[in-house]
């Protein structure tokens, strides 16, 4: 899929998009980082219901649903979504010593390292968006963010940051298609799918219940979410959290069939001397990026939403809006401590 130019919208009843599928916001009550507001519109038929399954996978919560007239096969379809999840950590997890990402990072800068399909793809897209945001998205921010630790309330002194920032640079990452190879240019380079594998993940598992003849569903991974169809005969209703108040929500959004990623400054973070410490780092600086509060991207593919809402955060809202001006069928709504910004084919009612 290539990333280009942007189309006209028009508005329904609460954030705007263009053709068929219009969008509008508002602003409503609801706890989570992007929480579904569930429609209790009935669906096709009427022996048929709605199925789910959450669990705790790839550092976050999962959540699967889907309509299905057969309580076995949607069993077997939430098993499969939820091993799907499973799989695609263990393929591309930092924190998992034998996935292949880890195998990358300890060996790629000795000697170019093969890869699955899955993973080069991968890697590719993360390029592509690297070009795209002139560097905003970086998957070797891991260079430096290997010394950030939220949880502990741990972070690296100004010494370790110039020590290890010159190995953020993604044309460090050497990709032979030929050979299916990466490769390292550099001692120290260090890389991280975390801005972009839980949008694939949930595109995946979406791309497993369509081809099993799941005509409804999604699947969310944190802050990124895939919808299959619509919610019964209307669209499906997602809020946006309001990165100021973690019980309350910003917008909502009507969507079909398409998808939506939130980067916040709130999802892991630690403050320090009114200071906060959080994970989206500034790939030039090593350091957390400041002047934006949260950023949500729609979109077809859950794996740009989720590059485009890591990249967006970090280029802050005049160059994010520029760009996000240009790509067709993509839309962005970044909010700031004292404001927000939405793109051309959005607009509030």
């Amino acid at each position: 899929m290539s990333l280009s130019t942007a189309s006209t919208r028009t508005c329904c009843n609460s954030i705007c998009h263009s053709g068929s599928n219009s969008r509008s916001f508002s602003s409503a009550i609801i706890s989570a980082c992007v929480a579904l507001l569930l429609s209790t519109s009935f669906a096709p038929s009427a022996v048929a219901e709605w199925y789910g399954d959450a669990q705790e996978k790839m550092g976050t919560r999962v959540e699967i649903q889907l309509w299905a007239d057969d309580p076995a096969e949607a069993e077997r379809l939430l098993a499969a979504g939820m091993a799907e999840f499973d799989r695609i950590e263990a393929l591309m997890s930092t924190y998992i010593p034998d996935s292949e990402m880890s195998r990358v990072n300890r060996l790629a800068a000795d000697e170019p390292q093969p890869v699955t399909a899955e993973l080069f793809e991968l890697l590719q897209k993360s390029q592509e968006i690297s070009e795209l945001t002139d560097g905003a998205f970086d998957i070797t921010f891991d260079s430096v963010g290997q010394y950030y630790d939220f949880r502990r309330r741990q972070r690296p002194d100004a010494l370790q940051i110039s020590e290890h920032l010159e190995n953020i640079n993604y044309r460090q990452v050497v990709l032979n298609v030929a050979d299916r190879t990466v490769a390292f240019s550099a001692e120290g380079v260090r890389i991280n799918l975390g801005g972009i594998a839980k949008g694939h993940a949930v595109e995946k598992v979406i791309a497993l219940l369509a081809e099993a003849g799941v005509s409804q569903g999604l699947a969310t991974a944190g802050g990124d979410t895939r919808l299959l169809g619509k919610r019964g005969d209307k669209p499906w209703v997602v809020g946006i959290r309001d990165p100021n108040d973690e019980q309350a929500v910003f917008t909502r959004v009507a969507l079909d069939d398409e998808a939506i990623s939130t980067s916040g400054d709130y999802e892991r973070f630690f403050d320090e001397d009114g200071v906060r410490y959080h994970h989206i780092l500034s790939p030039s600086s090593g350091r957390p990026a400041t002047g934006v509060r949260s950023v949500s991207v729609i979109g077809p593919s859950a794996t740009v939403t989720d590059g485009l809402s890591t990249s967006l955060f970090v280029m802050g809202p005049e160059k994010a809006m520029e760009l996000i001006g240009r790509l067709t069928d993509y839309e962005a709504l970044i909010i700031t401590d004292d404001e927000y910004f939405f793109s051309p084919g959005l607009s509030p009612d």
